[in-house]
C-alpha cells in the first residue's frame, strides 16, 4: 500500500512527525554510510546549488510576525542566518513573497551550473533552497529563462533556513547512492 500523506502513516501530531523525521534521518545515515563503505561502488555525481545569492539574486523577502505583533521582513541571506533564532523567539513566517522570484538576475554561480549542464546534462543538478516548496515553479521558470533546464523534482524547497535541514537532505542523497558531491551555498554554515 502506498502512503501519500503523513496522516496515512498515522502521523497526526508534531511529536509523531518529529519521531518519523528522526527515523528517516537515521535510516538515511545508515544507508549513506553503507554506500560509502562499499569499495566497488561506481562514482555517481551530483551538483547541488542553493538558489538565493548562489544561482540567483532576487528582491524576494520572508515576512514574519513576532508573538508581540511586531512585523518584519528579511532577505534570503538574513533568513539563512537568522531564521532559527527568530523561530526560537516565536516568529511566524509568511513565505508568500519568498515563493516568488522577484526581480531575478543571474547569481554568482549560475554560469558554473550552466557549464555543468553542458558537460553532464541536468539530470543530477539540484536546487536546494530554504525557500518553501511552493517556490519550485517560480524557480524553475527563472532558471529556464537563464538557460538552466531542471525538472521540477530537482528543486527542493525546505522552508527551513537551518544548516541541519540541508545536511539531512544531502545525507538522503548519499543514501540514494550519490558519492561525488559538488555543493554550493552562500551561507558558510550550510557548507
Amino acid at each position: 500500500m502506498a502512503f501519500t500523506t503523513l496522516k496515512d502513516l498515522g502521523i497526526d501530531s508534531p511529536y509523531k512527525k518529529e519521531k518519523y523525521d528522526n527515523y528517516i534521518n537515521n535510516q538515511n545515515r545508515t544507508d549513506a554510510l553503507n554506500a560509502a563503505l562499499d569499495p566497488n561502488k561506481k562514482v555517481k555525481g551530483i551538483s547541488v546549488f542553493d538558489f538565493d545569492d548562489t544561482l540567483a539574486q532576487t528582491k524576494s523577502n520572508v515576512l514574519y510576525t513576532m508573538p508581540d505583533g511586531t512585523k518584519g521582513k528579511i532577505d534570503a541571506t538574513q533568513f539563512a542566518a537568522q531564521s532559527a533564532d527568530l523561530e526560537a523567539q516565536g516568529a511566524i513566517f509568511d513565505f508568500s513573497e519568498f515563493s516568488q522570484v522577484i526581480d531575478g538576475k543571474k547569481g554568482p554561480l549560475a554560469d558554473l551550473a550552466l557549464k555543468r549542464q553542458g558537460k553532464f546534462g541536468s539530470g543530477d543538478i539540484f536546487v536546494l533552497t530554504a525557500r518553501p516548496q511552493a517556490s519550485d515553479v517560480a524557480i524553475q521558470k527563472f532558471l529556464k529563462e537563464i538557460g538552466l533546464d531542471l525538472k521540477i523534482a530537482n528543486i527542493t524547497g525546505l522552508a527551513d533556513g537551518t544548516a541541519q535541514a540541508k545536511a539531512d537532505w544531502i545525507v538522503g542523497k548519499a543514501a540514494d547512492g550519490y558519492n561525488d558531491f559538488y555543493f554550493a551555498d552562500d551561507a558558510l554554515q550550510n557548507v
